[in-house]
């Protein structure tokens, strides 16, 4: 989903954010009937990073000390929700996808990547190429690769260590965990051939 988010709330931020009350919708219709109520579940997490998404991407993209406070604008909730044994699958699913969010916004303060991330929302995406080999140069060294190694650990022993549950909650925040390394690979990969 992010790689049609991000070019939509590129370009169209306000059709970005009203689709978030089109999955709230659709997920809400979903839970509603037995045979479809966990993809409804799992829809209902995914409402909470799209929104946030939209918010974020769509207007703020520029400043990274306000992602992580926007991308957790359904946290209320879903602890909420948690709390009260509701919505599990979905609430599991946007907090993971919050936690990979979170590590990998510790990646770029750690490997001072701040004021390139600032940069490539600053210009036109045609532009863009030469701040990202910049960036990967950055990266590509003693500190980068340790940090991407530790961090890369760390998702994986919470992808795989939630995985081993036989509860369907804990497969969706494991399946949002190790889809934030997938995510940031191709982003990686998109960047070292740009």
């Amino acid at each position: 989903p992010v790689f049609v988010q991000a070019p939509l709330v590129r370009f169209w931020p306000w059709v970005s954010l009203l689709l978030t009350a089109g999955w709230l919708a659709i997920a809400l219709r979903l839970r509603r009937q037995p045979q479809t109520y966990l993809w409804g579940d799992l829809l209902l997490g995914f409402s909470w990073s799209w929104l946030a998404g939209s918010l974020y991407w769509g207007w703020f993209r520029a400043e990274p000390l306000v992602h992580l406070p926007i991308e957790a604008i359904g946290l209320p909730l879903a602890l909420w929700g948690l709390r009260r044994g509701w919505g599990l699958v979905g609430n599991c699913f946007y907090l993971g996808s919050l936690v990979g969010t979170a590590i990998t916004d510790i990646y770029f303060y750690l490997t001072d990547l701040i004021p390139f991330w600032r940069a490539v929302m600053q210009v036109p995406p045609p532009e863009s190429a030469a701040i990202l080999h910049q960036a990967l140069a950055k990266i590509q060294c003693l500190w980068g690769i340790s940090w991407a190694v530790v961090l890369v650990n760390v998702l994986l022993a919470l992808g795989l260590g939630t995985l081993q549950e036989q509860k369907l909650h804990w497969q969706a925040f494991s399946g949002a965990v190790l889809t934030t390394l997938v995510v940031d690979g191709l982003f990686w990969l998109v960047a070292s051939l740009a």
